[in-house]
């Protein structure tokens, strides 16, 4: 239908006045309306184009893949499904909702009863009679068996988000007033069937669906399809792309495509082209490396069994920290590309620090990297998290593509404030391009970077699933830090690798520390019915270190071991008693040459503990604090200022202390920060994550022979607390078993043993990244490891994480979609017993995470005398501003102002207290900032500070320094 070369008569020509009469859009303001036919060319022209400039290769291979005439039935279905999808509008249940048009209806034969005489309407949706009328057409004109017809008529049925259920159509049924009135019954059936009937001829598939009787479509290539449409309907359905009559009464069909499309302006999809030099040639022409570096070999290996495999699948990276795993995925992703025609990349990060990090390198990458396009233009990208519009690199990219078309069906709120209810108001900067905007539809952005939840969404049932499913099927997609997640997220994540894997996209997954039995895991879910088990024990029991794991599409799996770099530290481990006293005796005795010792803790109240105590033995100046309970601007200028003194030795030179310095910091010390410490002080926890930790310890060279750090700090030392290291086995605080439970500690403690007391071969030597992989796979193992002693705790221990995961497992089925079933199976009920719209709201994001819900604020200051102030202490004078509370704050006010999010922590997720908390926090309603053109506090929850940056929320007393960030107790 509609090529562009292929001008064709107008869609209404020939239709009777009847058919012309149905009506599919109204304005209220305007009373401006669109006949059904209108929207129905409008959707098929604009399938047309996406299909043709838009959507990549990958997909439309997914689709085509069962079509007797491939690629070319592959546009075609899904034209003629765009066109016909709101085929159930042209029903008594829909058109009797506009009194006005309904009665021109009426005139014209087709009766329906009065809009409120209708009590029954609402079990009669559009896309639940579209589907019904779709399957009735196709069994009476075209000789479909009833049951082959589901599976095309679900992608009608699920147009709306939500694809309908068994008990929908049983209702439906019971409900044939709903599809054509009695008494015109006759009239309304030619109607629906001229309609169809025209759509068929327009789209020239009246031959084609003889020979789609035998066909039997994916799951997957249902899912594409229905967001196809969805994405069609959308853009058709914007009055400011597609005017309503009678204004636009007179404009030909292809003219009114052809202005609305070049209105729209999307960035047409990256068109890779493979790399064909050497991998030296390859990594110097994407990357910006230090002068005198040379290609890791875990780089080299990856390129050349990308260039290798038979055909793109999954590849599995496992090297040490700081070797470059970022940039061989990228370069892996580009040849991926290429190979299976994505026409784009995902890359996703365990949070939105890793994410803030990760975005700029992306870009630097996408510069440098080719497109085959005649003409190549715009990419489009997304920093996909919460608070990418806060991203000063993201915000830069949106501004310079500001433009004025006004969304369809926007994916956040509509200006009402409901924080209670838990909705999302959309957001005035969200996505580079102005129509790829909201968390439904930015996604579809060709190169993004976001959190693993925005993956993870891909398995949860939700409303517009398909939508999410068609921006990943496109994509190639790079899951770092993947030893990072628990049972009930890789729950999730081994789903969504199996759709993956079904849609054939590239996947590449990064780890430093990742457990064999989960290498196993990963390569079975992404194979699934193709692999075999000698094939998946081959790569559970594989040795080496570096490793890289390929799962071809054809079932072939093989893990290969991968030369070291040379790079080599020999970290120096002991204990440390759990004592404040004990701490400070031995940071004194390290550092009383000078150097910069970094301290972690486990959670955040022993980050301000440890903090206070040493604050008072070195002085307020030489301790520092990190973690995630700043709001975002102190935490960004947090990690700058982390970077700037502790980073690289290139770029910390001028600026790292020349005098003893104790940074004391949570787990986020763990991830996306390139620091650099001389002395390293941990909590016990899980081996992966104290590897990681020790990551930041001699992370450079400084000076031969690391001569340029104090002398006494020359040899890398590790001093492991946060245990009662006398009792048998050792006891870890408090806080670190609610966080990361017995089981893990004690068997972290128990490969680290021999390390800690010296009796091992190495004496307390831990050589990395030698003996990385070996600690991973003992404390992750089922063999036995630590002292006899030990043994009954941590059997008991044992028994209880397996209990765990069992409901981990369990629980994540809630929510969970399907596992892909066979082709021709429709996807009937796929998100039945759903979440709704959640997919990224506070209830979304608890749902891929096994966690409660969280709560986030803004957080303003109130003067002495009552007027409400942006926080003392912001840097960039930001600090002190008024704050207007009876009109909307200038833009870059309310930036500074949503700068200032907080998500509060885990006292205020146990239920009774986050309902407390946001009834309190509701009685700081603004009215004049929930207005459309409050793009930043609209639909905001606010926590208002007194003089002293003091507070009281459900029963806790609270208190914020952009020294020490928020600290929380319980009030007396």
């Amino acid at each position: 239908m509609l090529r562009d070369e292929a001008p064709r008569a107008a869609f209404a020509d020939g239709l009777s006045i009847e058919a012309r009469s149905v009506w599919a859009k109204h304005d209220r303001d305007t009373d401006g309306w669109l006949p059904l036919w209108r929207h129905m060319a409008d959707s098929g022209m604009v399938a047309g184009f996406l299909w043709d400039r838009w959507i990549s290769l990958q997909v439309k291979r997914t689709i085509a893949e069962c079509l007797p005439v491939g690629l070319d039935d592959g546009r075609r279905l899904t034209v003629w499904l765009a066109t016909t999808h709101d085929i159930g509008k042209a029903s008594p249940a829909f058109a009797c909702q506009v009194e006005s048009l309904a009665d021109a209806m009426r005139s014209v034969g087709l009766d329906m009863p009065l809009h409120k005489q209708f009590v029954d309407r609402k079990l009669g949706p559009h896309g639940l009679v579209g589907q019904a009328l779709m399957q009735e057409w196709l069994v009476e004109r075209h000789g479909w068996s009833r049951t082959d017809t589901l599976q095309v008529g679900i992608i009608i049925g699920g147009h709306h988000g939500v694809p309908p259920t068994a008990s929908d159509i049983k209702a439906l049924v019971d409900h044939p007033d709903l599809v054509r009135t009695p008494g015109c019954a006759v009239l309304w059936r030619q109607v629906q069937w001229e309609l169809l009937d025209r759509c068929a001829d327009v789209c020239d598939v009246g031959d084609r669906l003889a020979r789609w009787r035998s066909v039997r479509l994916s799951q997957p290539a249902q899912a594409l399809l229905t967001g196809l449409v969805i994405v069609a309907d959308w853009i058709a359905s914007n009055p400011d792309l597609f005017p309503y009559f009678p204004d636009a009464e007179q404009v030909r069909d292809q003219d009114r495509a052809e202005s609305a499309w070049h209105g729209l302006d999307l960035p047409e999809l990256w068109r890779p082209s493979e790399p064909t030099g050497s991998p030296e040639e390859v990594f110097a022409s994407r990357f910006s490396f230090p002068a005198g570096s040379r290609l890791r070999p875990v780089q080299k290996h990856a390129v050349q069994l990308a260039r290798s495999m038979s055909a793109p699948g999954l590849m599995v990276i496992e090297a040490p920290m700081g070797e470059g795993k970022t940039e061989a995925a990228l370069a892996v992703a580009e040849i991926f590309a290429a190979r299976s025609g994505a026409g784009g990349c995902f890359i996703a990060l365990p949070t939105m620090a890793t994410g803030n990090a990760m975005f700029p390198r992306m870009l630097d990458w996408l510069k440098r990297v080719p497109d085959l396009r005649p003409q190549p233009g715009k990419r489009s990208v997304l920093l996909a998290h919460s608070k990418a519009a806060l991203n000063e690199d993201y915000a830069a990219l949106v501004r310079a593509s500001s433009r004025n078309v006004r969304g369809v069906e926007l994916d956040g709120g509509s200006g009402e404030w409901r924080p209670s209810a838990d909705r999302s108001a959309a957001s005035a900067e969200l996505v580079a391009h102005q129509w790829l905007r909201g968390r439904k539809k930015g996604m579809l952005a060709s190169f993004v970077v976001g959190t693993i939840d925005q993956l993870l969404f891909m398995g949860l049932k939700s409303r517009h699933l398909a939508l999410r499913h068609l921006a990943l099927a496109g994509k190639v997609v790079v899951i770092d830090e993947a030893h990072a997640y628990d049972t009930y997220m890789n729950s999730y994540l081994d789903r969504v690798l199996s759709w993956l894997g079904s849609y054939r996209v590239p996947v590449v997954v990064l780890s430093a520390t990742l457990p064999a039995a989960r290498r196993r895991e990963l390569a079975e879910a992404y194979a699934g019915s193709a692999s075999n088990d000698a094939d998946l024990a081959a790569v559970e029991q594989a040795l080496g270190y570096p490793l890289i794991t390929t799962v071809e599409p054809n079932g072939r799996i093989a893990p290969e071991p991968v030369a070291a770099s040379g790079r080599a530290t020999q970290v120096h481990m002991e204990r440390l008693h759990d004592d404040l006293t004990a701490l400070g005796q031995r940071l004194t005795q390290e550092l009383s040459g000078g150097g910069c010792a970094l301290v972690v803790r486990n959670t955040v109240d022993r980050v301000l503990e440890t903090a206070a105590y040493l604050r008072e033995l070195f002085g307020k100046e030489h301790v520092s604090v990190a973690h995630a309970r700043f709001v975002d601007l102190d935490r960004a200028d947090k990690d700058s200022d982390l970077l700037q003194r502790f980073g690289p030795p290139e770029k910390s030179r001028q600026h790292r202390p020349t005098g003893p310095h104790i940074v004391v910091a949570s787990s986020v010390a763990e991830q996306s920060l390139d620091i650099d410490f001389d002395l390293l002080v941990t909590d016990l926890c899980p081996v992966d994550l104290l590897l990681q930790r020790m990551g930041r310890l001699h992370r450079h060279v400084r000076g031969e022979n690391q001569s340029h750090r104090p002398e006494r700090l020359r040899t890398a030392r590790c001093l492991v607390t946060g245990a009662d290291w006398d009792t048998l086995p050792p006891k870890p605080v408090r806080g670190s078993t609610l966080i990361y439970r017995d089981h893990a500690l004690l068997r972290s403690a128990a490969v680290l043993d021999s390390f800690l007391s010296g009796t091992g071969p190495n004496g307390h030597v831990v050589r990395l990244p030698e003996d990385i992989s070996p600690l991973v796979q003992d404390a992750y193992g089922a063999g036995t490891v630590g002292p006899p002693q030990w043994q009954d705790a941590m059997a008991k221990a044992a028994t209880a994480q397996e209990l765990l995961e069992a409901r981990q497992k369990e629980m994540a089925q809630d929510f969970q979609i399907r596992e892909v079933r066979r082709a021709g199976r429709p996807l009937l009920g796929w998100v039945d017993a759903g979440v709704g719209d959640a997919d990224d709201t506070r209830r979304g994001r608890a749902q891929v995470r096994d966690t409660r819900e969280t709560l986030e604020v803004l957080v303003v200051q109130r003067r002495a005398d009552g007027v409400w102030t942006t926080l003392p202490g912001l840097s960039g004078k930001r600090d002190g501003l008024e704050l207007p509370r009876d009109a909307v704050p200038q833009p870059g006010l309310g930036r500074i102002v949503a700068g200032c999010g907080l998500r509060l922590p885990y006292q205020f997720s146990i239920p009774e207290v986050l309902d407390q908390a946001i009834e309190e926090l509701e009685r700081n309603y603004v009215p004049a900032w929930q207005s459309k053109d409050s793009f930043w506090l609209a639909g905001e929850l606010i926590l208002v500070l007194d003089e002293n940056c003091r507070t009281r929320l459900a029963g806790y007393d609270l208190r914020y320094t952009s020294t020490d960030g928020l600290e929380v107790t319980r009030a007396e």
